[in-house]
């Protein structure tokens, strides 16, 4: 029951759902890159993306003092079907501003 509550109240916020859109379509990204593209400071940014990653949304890698964040892999058919359907949004999402690259 409190991972539920945590994905449904995960997904109550504009910004939230704006950041899970922006990553399933970019990819794994960099908390400067999502800084940049967002136009929003890091301990704010870094706030909703502790909540998407607690609610099992995202997941972090750490490079070094770089953090990266993508969609979790593999997602369960509640939050896959969450996903989907903030894909059909019509929202405006910001153009993404690369200021880091990705270490593979």
């Amino acid at each position: 029951m409190d991972i539920f509550l945590k994905t449904v109240s995960a997904l109550n916020d504009e910004t939230r759902v704006k950041l899970i859109k922006f990553i399933n379509i970019y990819g794994k990204c960099c908390v400067c890159d999502l800084e940049n593209s967002f136009e929003m400071i890091q301990s704010r940014l870094s706030r909703h993306l502790k909540i998407l990653k607690e609610a099992g949304f995202l997941k972090l890698e750490r490079d070094g003092r770089w953090a990266y964040y993508s969609v979790r892999t593999p997602l369960d058919e509640f939050r896959q079907s969450c996903i989907k359907e903030i894909m059909t949004l019509q929202i405006e999402l910001p153009t993404l501003k690369k200021v880091c690259e990705i270490k593979e």
